[in-house]
């Protein structure tokens, strides 16, 4: 948003400048020798009648690390020091401020795990943790100078977007199986007649609203970051130069609320396709259906 008041547009942060002035000539040599050449072969195998540069932007040196990836791996960085830096030294007896934060945000997500997925889901913790630090962090990095939101890119909410979906897919294969976890797309157990008829149109209906997954999660969190940045843009751009000192300041409230909302929609979606896959052991129906059995017998999970 500062970036707006700055230069009344996107611009090339100077860090990125700096990483493609050192490591922009040997990268660029790679992708003409290997990338370039790949992406037309698959154009041309696909029938498309394109060329790499009309796809990913021109190739030079300048642009050889986009500004997405570079600010990506920061937030990387950062979502490692800030968690260091709150965590602190931790104390039960005289905690800090940041420790206190820390603990107020664990709790947050650990609530919600719990009254989503359950408290079996306690182990899938660090990842959906690590998904709403990750976020956060991203989305906060446009409102300070010299930085720019990465979920502002499409390139990086897919690939967040694809991520989960690899993991709650993964976390149902391992839990279940693969003929299980493909059996829930089948929808409820229907008499013979009506299972001939309707169960392969809810397979197929189910299988396309699953693979279509990580292409919502992330135009739904880049379309809320961009639209956000380019409303900054236009209505500090009204009266200048006022607006581009005043404007930024105003609007850093209703840019932290976007912010922490889409950090919440992307975590809460998340978890809740995990809680599709993942189901508490069911102890005491096993108990009710084998009275005199095995006690120790892995009981078996079915789909809801």
């Amino acid at each position: 948003m500062f970036l707006f008041a700055e230069g009344g547009g996107h611009h090339t942060p100077l860090i990125v400048e700096f990483v493609n002035h050192h490591l922009g000539e040997p990268l660029y040599k790679f992708q003409l020798a290997y990338t370039y050449p790949a992406w037309q072969w698959v154009f041309n195998k696909l029938g498309v009648e394109t060329t790499p540069e009309s796809v990913f932007g021109v190739y030079s040196p300048e642009t050889a690390i986009p500004w997405y990836t570079v600010m990506f791996f920061i937030a990387c960085l950062l979502t490692i020091v800030v968690i260091w830096i709150f965590k602190g030294k931790l104390s039960q007896d005289d905690p800090t401020p940041g420790q206190l934060t820390l603990e107020a945000g664990f709790l947050a997500i650990k609530d919600m795990v719990a009254g989503v997925v359950g408290e079996h889901g306690f182990k899938y913790l660090p990842v959906i943790a690590t998904f709403a630090v990750l976020i956060l962090i991203s989305n906060l990095m446009g409102l300070f100078p010299l930085f720019m939101s990465p979920t502002a890119h499409v390139s990086v909410t897919f690939a967040l977007g694809i991520a989960s979906f690899i993991y709650y897919n993964y976390v149902g294969i391992r839990e279940n199986g693969i003929v299980a976890h493909l059996g829930h797309l089948t929808g409820p157990r229907l008499p013979l007649l009506l299972m001939i008829l309707i169960t392969p149109l809810i397979f197929l209906i189910e299988l396309f609203s699953n693979m279509i997954r990580p292409m919502t999660l992330g135009i739904r969190l880049f379309a809320n970051m961009f639209a956000d940045e380019q409303i900054a843009l236009i209505i500090s751009g009204l009266f200048p130069p006022f607006t581009q000192f005043l404007v930024p300041v105003i609007l850093l409230p209703l840019a932290l609320f976007v912010a922490l909302v889409q950090t919440l929609v992307f975590t809460l979606l998340s978890t809740i396709y995990i809680s599709e896959v993942s189901h508490a052991p069911h102890d005491h129906a096993h108990d009710e259906a084998h009275p005199h059995g095995d006690h120790g017998e892995k009981p078996q999970v079915e789909y809801a």
